[in-house]
């Protein structure tokens, strides 16, 4: 009987092991998803396309029903599992980074809505150039902080959270210039104003990014980072990069 007993607790360690692992797989297949939504919708935004900005919108509803799906299913395997240590923060880490990577579609949503509006109105060139470097860091964020998850890549978590800060940066001196076009040319507003809102959800993809790699320094770690300044991060992480400053 001992040995039947040994036999069905392997049996139910492995059924346990193979729900964690499609959760984080489908985790994975969402931020694939969302990655793509986020270059389609900056691209339509950069080209005028009416039609992937169209496609990157459709692309919502799909974000928004796998968010439901996997949360359903880490609620279910707490409930049914009661895990704990690492696998407990597993799940947690899992369920906190599908609300961050919905927020990020969220944003890439509205940066879609933007290019059509602007395709179909009075086109500016104000801010676009502010608008491609500033999309191609937080592209290569979602990426990264992506490509992290799937390798339990500390060091590239917290290259990403440190990317952050210069998405900030760049968000606030393109808001400065934009606003000198602005005053400038008031027949420019209404276009600027939607560049404006471009470069609003860009940043905030910027963050989500960023709290998608402390949920992973947390599901690896064990330690909450969140809130924490960039330097306490490096020390958590045992990063060798250099710095000039990780006081933010």
């Amino acid at each position: 009987m001992e040995f039947e007993k040994d036999n069905y607790s392997t049996h139910i360690s492995q059924q346990f092991n193979a729900e964690l692992e499609t959760i984080r797989t489908q985790m994975l297949t969402m931020g694939g998803i969302v990655e793509r939504q986020v270059n389609d919708a900056v691209e339509a935004l950069l080209t005028g396309d009416v039609e992937l900005a169209e496609q990157a919108r459709r692309i919502d509803k799909q974000t928004n029903e796998m968010e439901l799906l996997i949360d359903e299913q880490c609620t279910t395997t707490i409930a049914r599992r009661q895990p704990a240590a690492s696998d407990l923060r597993l799940i947690i880490s899992i369920s906190r980074a599908i609300s961050d990577l919905e927020r990020i579609g969220d944003e890439s949503s509205r940066i879609a809505q933007q290019a059509i509006e602007l395709a179909e109105g009075n086109r500016t060139q104000h801010g676009f150039q502010e608008v491609r470097h500033i999309g191609n860091l937080v592209r290569d964020m979602v990426k990264d902080v992506l490509t992290a998850f799937a390798r339990n890549d500390l060091e590239m978590a917290y290259r990403v959270a440190k990317q952050d800060r210069n998405v900030d940066q760049e968000y606030r001196s393109a808001m400065r210039a934009l606003v000198t076009y602005m005053m400038e040319d008031v027949r420019s507003i209404s276009s600027i104003m939607n560049v404006i809102w471009v470069l609003r959800s860009l940043e905030r993809i910027g963050d989500h990014s960023r709290n998608l790699a402390e949920h992973l320094i947390y599901q690896v770690s064990g330690t909450d980072v969140r809130h924490q300044s960039l330097q306490s991060i490096k020390q958590m992480v045992g990063s060798d990069e250099d710095s000039d400053s990780d006081e933010e």
